[in-house]
């Protein structure tokens, strides 16, 4: 059709201008999403699994097209239809109509409308259907469970993984009919098929019936909705007590669910018949009718019955819906009988000496060191340099050494970008020359250098095993510490990208050491070799010396995505990954070990949780939060590995009967190894994950009770105690305490803890609003009972004390609180608390909290290990040495129990200021006369200080202080004359 006569018109110049224009917008807005999709195509392919991301993208795609042409197609079709059954007359109301001017505007671009509108409409629901490809490839590679719900018996895989998609479809399709009813009324509107003037207005025949049509359609939808909404009830969150459909559920909205979908049904046959009809009043009654029926019978009825029927006898109508809910909560959770025991345990005992003694698992392994507190004392102690570096909160692992298993702290001397400084900072160095970091570093859990001084020595120090590129194979290693390739290309603190590899016969350029360099030759990074790649990067980091820097060459690679979290979670975005990695020496190489979870959100009568709150605790601040997502159910069923050096990433099913692992390994065949590719070694260092541990311990706080009118009343309920060490975090209502590896017997009956020390997962629990212990649960990593779940249950009256009350009771030891005050020399220096364990130790509990030092107000300050609190039956030990405060819990010879590993601590690179193990159990070394001499003075100032300080002398408080001072530089002297590190014996009993 011509344009109108006088209508404006572009000359062909301007019509080019205008071409080109919206080719160099549309690559503004595409271009970068083009390199995006380059950049992790060429990823997918460096780690193997460039199927996934093709998968993905394919299923996308699918989508988009399905959507678009679903959504764009319908809108087109009733366009088209509206456009063709327009009046044939249509009055104008006046020269200034706006309808009109509309009308003619789209009548001269008919065509630019009738395929503009749905091309766009269709593009932006092809755009958001995208998003829910987990949806669709769930539904079309869905696994049966093998359990059924108890209401319907239906599989629980058809809530799992068919109902969301039959939703998926559903709510796409009311989106879908709800538009078109829009788009359909707008143009009736514009073309006169629906006119506003007069009394009533009047609507065309045409228009009645394809509006009639439309709401027809909507209201059968939603009568296929109330037929899926009896399904989803089992997922109700009516009831603040346990989530599943309750009483008033299943007696009143289910019923009224099953009414309401006839009612809908009618109601959608009412609005047919209006395409018959003359007038719309029978589909105005219709709507009445549905709208009422929703008001009456789908929300007043179950209310009324909640009311008057439920809330008075609520524990009786509930019992059936609870007792679903805790059998449903129990198998989402892992937490059934055959995995869970339940042992009484009195928690107290008048343990002897020599039970204490014969306790040869637990109490020699008694963990000194807390990986959250020795952070910055690995970093000063061996960092090297300022860029390398450790994490906050450091890992805890398990070695075989001599035949014996050892736990140790361990962390990966990374490379660490923010500690880059001056001319380390240009692109050159920090992407060339500074890619990696060097070696691994452990420490034995239960051991230290010596014992810190009254001076602040070097003692209270791990004893470090350095394991780098100088020794990194040395025979002086045990064979499970010796690593093949130490540099540790992949990491948590590595930032951003790294240009690796050269030409053969290249000279070396990247940090190594002060008189080494190195180049890479693994297979990590994706290859610079071409001009493609490079110009792709460079614009991907908006870098152009990736593109002129004549060192990058044939052979050069690029590493990103190197975090071992990212990394897996990048080529398994089914799963949802713990925030706790950890740096593993298995066969020889440095591998981080990250546990992957699968999870749903709707299990039918699963108690459902935030994962994001349930992981929450004391220790989060150190480190990545876990995603904030409601889920019902969780299983640990894969566990991935990330090389350090080339960042290959493997997976591997280790819950092999999960359905909802087993649904995702059909949709990405050939990326998960099976369990029985999983080595020995390597599965000597699985560990039971934090992540999911801390979830069921906060399930079991609950879940623990058998008797729905028991748990309705809430009165057997636990909770997980506050962490009692975080300053000012404390007290009720403060941060979770997080859970503690050790290495220990296993747990049993009063008395009969295990003979062989195990690695395990343990917590505390106390009774519900009470600060008094309740419970001890412990989760094996043990390879031969690995996951085993063991909860000691303190009887209901008992008053053994919890983590709260241990630690009010320590600070308000008279000895405790002088001594420590010492140790802060006026403000020098702070005190900081461990990880308060909690020990089955001979038929009660042992709680033991390692106290630190640090230096105040200084940059290069570190933590070191100054004193050790042991409390048992409400008995308080305190020394610098772990064997004396037993001494003097239990009694003279208990503390001989206490002894470092068979073979000691691994031997590795000498490192400065270490000494013979000391408060881990060994032995101080011999004094000379002189130091022994020194060490009575010092003893006698002390004791001379506290009866002063006792009784408000502040003459003699200054007369002491001197005492000390001088005494402290005799002890110093008699020491370098003797030729050792100055560590005198601590204080006598109480500090």
């Amino acid at each position: 059709m011509r344009p109108p006569v006088g209508a404006p018109t572009l000359s062909r110049r301007t019509r080019i201008l205008l071409i080109l224009a919206g080719i160099v917008v549309l690559l503004l807005l595409g271009g970068s999403r083009l390199i995006n999709f380059y950049v992790d195509w060429l990823w997918f392919g460096e780690v193997g699994y460039r199927g996934v991301f093709a998968t993905v993208l394919f299923t996308q795609i699918v989508q988009f097209l399905v959507a678009a042409l679903l959504i764009g197609g319908l809108v087109a079709l009733s366009l088209w239809i509206a456009y063709r059954s327009r009046p044939v007359f249509v009055p104008v109301t006046g020269p200034e109509d706006p309808i009109a001017r509309y009308r003619t505007v789209i009548i001269q671009r008919l065509r630019l409308f009738a395929i503009g509108i749905p091309l766009i409409i269709g593009v932006i629901a092809g755009l958001a259907a995208q998003g829910d490809w987990q949806t669709v490839q769930q539904f079309l590679n869905s696994t049966p469970f093998g359990v059924t719900d108890p209401e319907f018996g239906i599989d629980v895989g058809f809530y799992a993984f068919q109902l969301p998609f039959y939703r998926y479809v559903l709510d796409w399709l009311f989106v879908a009919v709800a538009i078109c009813f829009v788009v359909s009324l707008i143009t009736h509107y514009i073309f006169g098929g629906i006119r506003l003037s007069g009394r009533s207005g009047q609507v065309s025949a045409a228009a009645r019936a394809q509006l009639a049509i439309l709401a027809g359609v909507f209201v059968l939808l939603k009568a296929v909705a109330y037929y899926f909404d009896r399904y989803e009830l089992l997922f109700s969150n009516r009831s603040d007590i346990f989530t599943g459909a309750t009483y008033t559920d299943l007696n009143a909205v289910m019923p009224a669910k099953l009414i309401l979908l006839f009612i809908s049904i009618i109601c959608a046959a009412a609005f047919f018949a209006a395409v018959f009809r003359r007038n719309l009043q029978l589909p105005a009654i219709a709507t009445v009718l549905l709208v009422l029926s929703s008001v009456l019978i789908g929300a007043a009825w179950p209310q009324v019955l909640q009311q008057f029927v439920v809330s008075p006898n609520a524990n009786e109508r509930e019992s059936v819906p609870i007792e679903r809910n805790i059998a449903a909560t129990r198998q989402a959770f892992g937490l059934t009988d055959d995995k869970v025991t339940e042992v009484p345990y009195s928690g107290t005992s008048e343990a002897t000496p020599a039970a204490v003694r014969n306790d040869t698992a637990t109490v020699p392994n008694i963990r000194l060191l807390d990986p959250a507190k020795v952070g910055d004392t690995f970093t000063q102690l061996q960092q090297r340099r300022t860029f390398y570096g450790f994490p906050q909160k450091l890992d805890i692992d398990r070695y075989n050494i001599n035949g014996k298993i050892q736990d140790y702290i361990v962390a990966l001397r990374e490379l660490n970008s923010a500690g880059l400084t001056g001319n380390q900072t240009d692109w050159i160095n920090r992407r060339l020359v500074y890619t990696h970091g060097n070696g691994i570093v452990v420490a034995p859990a239960n051991q230290v250098n010596a014992v810190l001084d009254e001076a602040g020595g070097q003692g209270g120090l791990p004893n470090f095993t350095s394991i780098d590129i100088s020794n990194s194979n040395s025979p002086s290693l045990p064979p499970s510490l010796r690593v093949t390739e130490p540099r540790v290309y992949y990491g948590e603190l590595i930032d951003g990208y790294s240009i690796v590899g050269a030409e053969p016969g290249a000279t070396p350029r990247e940090y190594d050491s002060d008189t080494q360099s190195y180049t890479y030759t693994g297979k990590g990074g994706v290859p610079l070799g071409n001009i493609v790649n490079r110009l792709v990067f460079s614009l991907f980091y908006g870098e152009r010396n990736i593109l002129f820097n004549n060192s990058i060459n044939a052979d050069s690679k690029i590493m990103y995505v190197r975090d071992p979290r990212d990394r897996v979670q990048a080529v398994a975005p089914w799963l949802t990954t713990d925030t706790d990695p950890y740096p593993a020496v298995v066969n020889g190489r440095i591998e981080w070990i990250v546990d992957g979870y699968t999870t749903l959100q709707n299990y039918p009568y699963a108690e459902r949780m935030g994962l994001g709150q349930a992981t929450a605790d004391a220790l989060q601040p150190l480190q990545r939060a876990q995603q904030d997502k409601d889920i019902s159910y969780l299983r640990n069923s894969v566990k991935a590995t990330v090389d350090a050096y080339d960042g290959t990433v493997t997976l591997y099913a280790f819950d092999e009967s999960d359905p909802v692992l087993k649904t995702w390994m059909k949709t990405f065949p050939g990326t998960v190894q099976p369990a029985s590719a999983i080595s020995p070694d390597l599965r000597a260092h699985f560990r039971y994950p934090e992540d999911q541990f801390k979830v069921q311990r906060e399930l079991l706080t609950r879940y623990h009770v058998d008797n729905p009118l028991e748990f309705y009343g809430n009165v057997s309920f636990w909770d997980v105690p506050s962490d009692p060490t975080v300053p000012g975090g404390g007290g009720a209502g403060g941060a979770p305490q997080p859970p503690y590896y050790i290495l220990a017997g296993e747990p049993g009956a009063a008395g009969q803890e295990g003979t062989t020390p195990t690695f395990q997962l343990t917590s505390a629990l106390v009774f519900r609003n009470r600060d008094i212990l309740s419970a001890y649960v412990t989760a094996s990593s043990d390879p031969a009972n690995y996951g085993k779940i063991t909860v000691l249950q303190l009887p209901p009256d008992t008053q053994t004390l919890g983590p709260q009350q241990v630690q009010t009771q320590f600070v308000g030891s008279p000895n405790v609180s002088q001594d420590l005050g010492l140790l802060s020399r006026g403000g020098q220096s702070t005190v900081e608390y461990g990880n308060l364990l909690t020990l089955p130790v001979a038929g009660g509990l042992l709680f033991v909290e390692p106290v630190y030092i640090e230096r105040a107000n200084q940059q290069s300050s570190y933590p070191q290990l100054a004193r050790v609190l042991v409390s048992y039956n409400g008995r308080v030990g305190y020394d610098a040495n772990l064997s004396v405060a037993l001494d003097q819990v239990f009694g003279a010879g208990a503390g001989a129990a206490v002894a470092p590993p068979a073979g000691g601590a691994p031997a590795g690179t000498p490192q400065p200021g270490n000494a013979p193990p000391a408060a881990g159990g060994a032995a101080a070394p011999a004094a000379s006369p002189q130091v022994a001499a020194a060490a009575a003075a010092i003893q006698s100032a002390i004791t001379q200080l506290r009866a002063a300080n006792q009784s408000g002398d502040f003459a003699a408080q200054g007369q002491a202080l001197q005492q000390l001072d001088s005494a402290v530089q005799q002890f110093q002297q008699a020491q370098a004359a003797a030729g050792s590190t100055p560590t005198p014996p601590p204080p006598g009993p109480g500090g």
